[in-house]
């Protein structure tokens, strides 16, 4: 049995640790409700966009445009969204286990990664790293959306990669975040949403043509959605940090509570044991 001195040594530590997690919940709740503001007031940007590429497709009908047909290149460029800082549950591993998880060749992957701890982990894997964009998890914005996706569009249209998917992490709400793989090029679209723009009479002209439009929007439709991920990973990111810490302390609690009732046990035991040597010695001078 751990001595009175080791005990309280514990306790001590397993406190100053549970300050911490304390602390690190508040910073994260803070974080999280700025993050899920922002998050909300992108989206209707994005679902204009993709109203916008559904409504050209349904009036031009098929379009043979580079953004929507495959090129011959067997190569995947992934952009990884993780987080530059751990304690955050299982946060960084699941957007890491999407790529690792899925049926692909490895000398065929290209990692694009926003954040270190998905960069570390699949250079570790030994995956390609072929772009680190670390420094844009600290505070995205539109601009380091539109960096990264000028970059993978330039390498698309030279025939350099043949697809591009975005692994990052969806904020439903604040305890449920899904990891998401999504294929950005070439651009896919529900059927039913283009079916249903067809019968409405909202449609538009676009000038001087359709296939142009595309052209002009479809980045902007890309970009929207790397910075819609990007935004809805640093919303997942804290919620997940949030949690992890708001367990860590409740965990903390618990053993302290079991190291106090260990610690109150092995003093009554030193005490039991003082008050029996005193009667036995009282005794022995009697």
């Amino acid at each position: 049995m751990a001595s009175m001195r080791d005990i309280k040594r514990r306790r001590t530590s397993i406190t100053s640790t549970q300050q911490i997690t304390k602390a690190m919940k508040l910073v994260s709740t803070v974080k999280l409700q700025k993050a899920k503001t922002h998050a909300e007031e992108t989206t209707p940007y994005f679902n204009h966009t993709y109203e916008t590429v559904c409504s050209i497709l349904a009036k031009a009908g098929t379009v043979n445009h580079p953004f929507l047909t495959s090129n011959d290149s067997s190569k995947k460029a992934i952009i990884t969204i993780t987080s530059n800082r751990g304690l955050a549950g299982g946060y960084n591993s699941n957007v890491v286990k999407l790529i690792t998880g899925e049926d692909w060749s490895r000398e065929d992957i290209q990692i694009y990664a926003i954040g270190k701890k998905g960069e570390e982990a699949l250079a570790h894997r030994l995956y390609t790293i072929a772009g680190t964009y670390n420094d844009v998890m600290e505070a995205p914005t539109y601009i380091d959306a539109k960096v990264v996706c000028d970059e993978l569009l330039k390498k698309y249209a030279s025939g350099e990669i043949g697809e591009i998917y975005l692994a990052y992490t969806h904020f439903k709400n604040t305890v449920v975040h899904v990891p998401t793989l999504l294929k950005l090029l070439p651009v896919e679209v529900d059927e039913s949403d283009i079916e249903g723009l067809k019968n409405s009479n909202l449609m538009m002209n676009f000038e001087p043509n359709e296939e142009e439009a595309l052209g002009l929007i479809i980045p902007k439709y890309i970009t929207s959605l790397i910075y819609g991920a990007l935004i809805e990973a640093v919303a997942s990111e804290n919620g997940a940090r949030m949690q992890a810490m708001d367990s860590a302390t409740s965990n903390a609690e618990d053993m302290i509570s079991d190291l106090t009732l260990k610690y109150n046990r092995a003093r009554q035991g030193s005490i039991t044991q003082e008050l029996t040597e005193i009667i036995a010695g009282a005794e022995a001078l009697a």
